[in-house]
């Protein structure tokens, strides 16, 4: 199976002037990290990056996403994908979370450019690359056409590759179980993240590619759920964690119930992901936009979007507050 040395015994190029041993992946929680920005100019807040990034590890994260759906990466040049990156990379290892390893997205609608970007991500700082399928040309885009693109990447990239399963953004494509166990035999393509939602095909996949458990290293391979209102459920269909929108908001809790599934508390974790759904759902609905005015109402940081995407009325802004105040009341208590 997949994680070999691609995953654990190679280094990823150079960070802070010196070659990084890449950092294995962990069973856990994780999280695609928003991008922040001057709410006058929309340039890079720089700092507030760094200061999320930090928080989210010290709330007991086990890794970060750059530039994934969250993180606006649509919205950002190259040059400023790499900064996030890096400024990332940086945050952690000044805040002595060397472990907590970065994944960034580097999907381009090519292969070449793909690999390009992937290259740009190593130079940068990040250790794995989340990619979903090119779907600019959907017509085109059979099951051929996407395990081409997947493993010419993989073979081109110096990052080991997650595949990144999210219909809502390509078009529809949805890889099913299938395709995703096939890829999964290439070396340096090393896990999938399921924001389709479908339990099932987590659980195939997990199974035939031993995946990595709260209980089991397996092959190394990781299944990972992409909600936190399915994080219970990732842990009892044989997943290895979750890459979660919400835990930008409110890590703890998304830690707190994949840990007691872990200690066997499957009561206590099914009560709490109840609280955390519910939470989860207020913020799914409210995308982007939401979630910073959340983080913004409960940290006191987190501004707006990038336009065109639309800035909240303070009115809206309150009633996601309000949504979310039982969940955040759990996660102030932790």
């Amino acid at each position: 199976m997949t994680a070999d040395s691609a995953t654990n015994g190679h280094s990823n190029g150079v960070t802070n002037g010196h070659v990084k041993a890449r950092t294995p992946l962990r069973p856990g929680i994780y999280s695609p990290i928003m991008t922040f920005f001057n709410p006058e100019t929309e340039e890079l807040d720089l700092p507030i990056i760094k200061k999320h990034a930090v928080r989210l590890a010290e709330a007991g994260l086990v890794g970060l996403v750059t530039m994934g759906s969250n993180g606006e990466a649509v919205h950002l040049s190259r040059a400023e994908k790499t900064l996030v990156t890096r400024a990332t990379r940086e945050a952690l290892d000044e805040a002595g979370y060397q472990n907590v390893p970065v994944i960034v997205g580097a999907s381009e609608q090519g292969i070449k450019l793909t690999i390009e970007l992937c290259k740009e991500s190593a130079a940068a700082g990040g250790e794995y690359v989340l990619l979903v399928p090119p779907s600019y040309y959907r017509y085109a885009m059979d099951e051929d056409a996407i395990y081409e693109y997947y493993t010419k990447v993989a073979d081109g990239s110096p990052l080991p590759v997650i595949l990144y399963n999210y219909p809502g953004a390509v078009a529809g494509i949805d890889m099913d179980s299938d395709l995703i166990v096939r890829l999964a035999k290439h070396r340096n393509i090393v896990g999938t993240k399921f924001t389709c939602g479908n339990t099932g095909k987590l659980t195939r996949v997990a199974l035939a590619t031993n995946a990595v458990t709260t209980k089991t290293e397996g092959s190394g391979y990781m299944a990972f759920g992409g909600m936190a209102d399915f994080t219970a459920q990732t842990a009892a269909s044989g997943g290895s964690g979750i890459i979660a929108g919400g835990a930008n908001v409110m890590p703890k809790t998304c830690v707190k119930v994949w840990n007691l599934w872990a200690e066997g508390k499957y009561d206590e974790a099914l009560a709490l992901q109840k609280v955390l759904s519910k939470g989860d759902w207020v913020l799914t609905k409210a995308a982007i936009p939401g979630t910073k005015s959340a983080i913004q109402s409960y940290f006191g940081y987190g501004g707006f979007p990038r336009r065109p995407l639309k800035r909240l009325s303070k009115e809206k802004t309150e009633a996601i507050a309000h949504g979310i105040k039982e969940l955040m009341d759990v996660e102030s208590s932790l």
